[in-house]
């Protein structure tokens, strides 16, 4: 199956030969971004959900390189760690940040487990306060968070403006930041954004222009059109959370996991 998906993305695996970028998932994945998701140090429950993550497209979409310095914001369990750590291993340079120490325990976990690969992972703390060791300014070619704006959203006080600024400041001019998040519906209560988990794109936009980045494009390879977004334990009854439990576990399973905006943001030169 997995042949089959790199054959429809433009990859032709007898030759080698790249074909030209799917308008929907974007450009095809290069061969070193392909091998970091078949790193041997990525477990089976990870691998498991790349038919809904798309990671090796996802990436190719933000264009992140092997020689490039990325900061992966929030990692929590280390997901796309696993595939970031081994594909900058050798040329680039990785940052983990989270919000404390104990966000950073995943990436932890991934370290004492294989040294070799995630010995060279940096961390940092984020959002930052005065004092705490942040990611420093104007050093990063790519910033990339994967479905925490609405976190930032709805916790305690919202960080939400403060979390884009300091990803803006991070980032050297010309610098991407790649947004993947749950997409909530324009025509929906933008009240759910507070609670559900989901997040309107052009709130999303609005934050990160409002931090001086400039649109530049998105991917459809993780929409996923089964997902009504209505559901009373919001984004996390979908998998992997099923936060009903065993109830309708077999519904929600068909659907997959939630719809998602990939979105691509550029700080201006």
């Amino acid at each position: 199956m997995r042949n089959v998906l790199l054959v429809a993305a433009g990859l032709s695996l007898a030759t080698g030969a790249i074909a030209a970028p799917d308008p929907v998932r974007g450009p095809v994945p290069s061969p070193a971004l392909i091998a970091a998701t078949k790193a041997d140090t990525r477990t089976a429950k990870t691998i498991a959900r790349d038919q809904y993550r798309h990671p090796a497209q996802t990436l190719a979409f933000f264009g992140v390189k092997p020689t490039d310095t990325v900061v992966e914001i929030w990692p929590s369990g280390g997901w796309y760690t696993e595939i970031l750590a081994p594909y900058t291993l050798r040329r680039g340079t990785l940052y983990a940040a989270a919000p404390s120490e104990k966000g950073l325990a995943g990436v932890a976990k991934l370290r004492a487990a294989h040294p070799a690969v995630y010995a060279k992972v940096k961390t940092a703390i984020f959002p930052a306060v005065a004092g705490q060791p942040g990611v420093p300014a104007g050093t990063a070619d790519v910033v990339l968070t994967f479905r925490n704006v609405h976190n930032w959203r709805f916790g305690a006080t919202d960080q939400t403006q403060a979390a884009f600024d300091q990803m803006f400041a991070m980032l050297k001019p010309g610098g991407t930041l790649g947004v993947e998040e749950h997409r909530l519906p324009e025509t929906m209560d933008v009240a759910l954004e507070g609670k559900s988990g989901y997040m309107r794109r052009s709130s999303v936009i609005a934050y990160a222009t409002k931090a001086g980045f400039t649109f530049a494009g998105e991917s459809q390879v993780n929409a996923n059109p089964k997902d009504t977004h209505d559901y009373p334990g919001g984004v996390w009854t979908l998998p992997p959370n099923y936060a009903e439990k065993d109830k309708d576990r077999a519904k929600y399973a068909a659907i997959g996991e939630s719809d998602r905006m990939t979105l691509k943001f550029v700080k201006p030169r």
